[in-house]
Formats: C-alpha cells, sequence, structure tokens
C-alpha cells in the first residue's frame, strides 16, 4: 500500500524518542515533525538520517483508514497503547 498524498499522519501523531535533523531530542505526538514538508511528504524519506521508527512504519489499510482524520485517530491510539 502506498502512503494517501496529503496525509501526514504518521508525522504528526507519532512521537519520536531519537533525533530528527532540526530536532535533536526528537518531537512529542501530535506536534507535526520538522521535516514534514507543505505538501504532508517527509523530507527524509529514503535518507540515512530518517528515524528507524519512521523507517520500519508501513501503512496499512487498518492504520490508514477511509481518510487522513481516521489516520490520525488510529495512529493517536495507537502512541497512546504504547506509551511507557
Amino acid at each position: 500500500m502506498d502512503c494517501r498524498p496529503s496525509c501526514g499522519a504518521c508525522c504528526i501523531a507519532l512521537s519520536i524518542s531519537s533525533p530528527i535533523p532540526g530536532r535533536p531530542h526528537g518531537k512529542p505526538a501530535g506536534i507535526p515533525c520538522v521535516q514534514l514538508t507543505p505538501d504532508l511528504r517527509c523530507a527524509l524519506f529514503g535518507q540515512p538520517e530518517r528515524p528507524a521508527v519512521c523507517a520500519s512504519l508501513r501503512p496499512t489499510e487498518a492504520m490508514c483508514g477511509a481518510d487522513r482524520a481516521a489516520a490520525l485517530a488510529w495512529l493517536a491510539r495507537l502512541e497512546t497503547l504504547t506509551n511507557p
């Protein structure tokens, strides 16, 4: 499955605990990543400096849902369930 154009839900909903270029301490959940482009794409996609958590995330029908709002809700719930 390919990412939905103009979504960026995974770059917003999830926290990232490892360094990101431009944010050496990562980012909290619910805050857009500094590498999220204006067209809601990852500027680091395919680059070695992309955080491992981002590189390992793969879009699925369950995660992406019917629209961006569904994806944000699903990922926010995942974030809550996996928060230590």
